[in-house]
């Protein structure tokens, strides 16, 4: 009877102990990228995560269609022009949660949060172009200079986020007209930014606006690897400051667990693991050991940067028509 006794009151304790839920995870970052951190939370917390890869744009328009019936419990996606997107199906984040990174880094209403940063810059090869031929400004990118030398990824999500940046900080116009000038100049097509950044190397091209992320990889595999990154002028937009970000959905019913999984990614070990291992900018700062001899420095990139509210940039769709109409897809 003793056993017995202490059996039900053993179960009836089992019982009463909460399971940890899974978590399904949207992510437009690439798996190679972000799987070990991923496969870190749930070592640590003992919560599986399911993870659903593919483009940003694709994901997105992906939960556009599902709405309230989406199984994702988060989206992390590669730019914040998504994350505008969907902003209407996040979740407000707890304070405590927002208050880890600058406002700068993060929705305005608090539904959405950068977890890495990154610079967009120019790079180009050292041995074709000299200092003192690099554009100085954005604008110049359309130069007759750079007729078919400059490399091109009109699809890319940065590039498309960037755009939208371009609208705001001038107009449609405006941007459109330099979209046209950029198609006129005859840029080479590449599929993506690591393709644009191959294409220098192998001489196909000789400059590309891009990220700041990619050279360290570049570099860590061959430490002779032939392209150098170089900044605008400082404050121009073509040195503009982006985030990676991530967003609970409104719908989850995991929300406790999306937190505790953004709030990983927030923290030391993660933020060391995008700077060390992924080469993008932590958004927190405390305690992270910044990698060196890998090209633009976090101060470098942020005195370069011009003032920007990254929560302008919502308009993906807008920005791909103008895209479209000015010939490069």
């Amino acid at each position: 009877m003793t056993f017995l006794r202490n059996s039900v009151f053993a179960l009836a304790a089992f019982a009463a102990t909460p399971t940890l839920a899974d978590l399904t995870l949207y992510s437009g970052r690439g798996e190679t990228l972000v799987a070990p951190i991923i496969e870190r939370f749930t070592a640590e917390t003992g919560i599986n995560v399911a993870v659903r890869y593919g483009g940003t744009a694709e994901l997105t328009i992906l939960l556009q269609e599902e709405g309230d019936r989406t199984p994702a419990d988060l989206f992390w996606a590669q730019d914040v022009t998504a994350l505008g997107m969907i902003k209407p199906m996040f979740a407000e984040m707890p304070s405590e949660t927002l208050e880890k990174v600058e406002s700068v880094y993060r929705d305005a209403d608090g539904r959405w949060i950068g977890i890495s940063g990154r610079s967009r810059l120019v790079i180009y090869s050292p041995e074709r172009l000299e200092e003192a031929d690099l554009p100085t400004t954005m604008a110049e990118l359309t130069d007759e200079r750079f007729r078919g030398r400059m490399a091109l990824a009109p699809t890319n999500g940065s590039f498309v986020a960037h755009v939208a940046a371009l609208r705001e900080a001038t107009s449609d116009e405006f941007a459109l007209e330099w979209l046209q000038g950029l198609a006129a100049n005859e840029p080479v097509m590449v599929s993506n930014n690591t393709a644009g950044y191959q294409a220098i190397a192998d001489g196909e091209a000789d400059l590309m606006l891009t990220n700041n992320y990619y050279l360290g990889r570049f570099l860590a595999a061959d430490a002779d690897f032939p392209v150098a990154q170089t900044t605008f002028e400082a404050g121009d937009l073509g040195n503009l400051m982006m985030v990676a970000g991530i967003g609970v959905m409104e719908g989850s019913a995991n929300k406790e667990e999306a937190v505790a999984f953004v709030n990983f990614l927030l923290g030391q070990t993660a933020q060391q693991y995008f700077t060390g291992n992924v080469y993008e900018f932590p958004v927190t700062g405390e305690g992270i050991v910044p990698v060196q001899g890998r090209g633009l420095t976090f101060q470098e990139a942020t005195e370069a940067a011009p003032e920007f509210d990254l929560n302008l940039i919502v308009d993906m769709e807008g920005t791909l028509e103008l895209i479209r109409e000015s010939g490069l897809i």
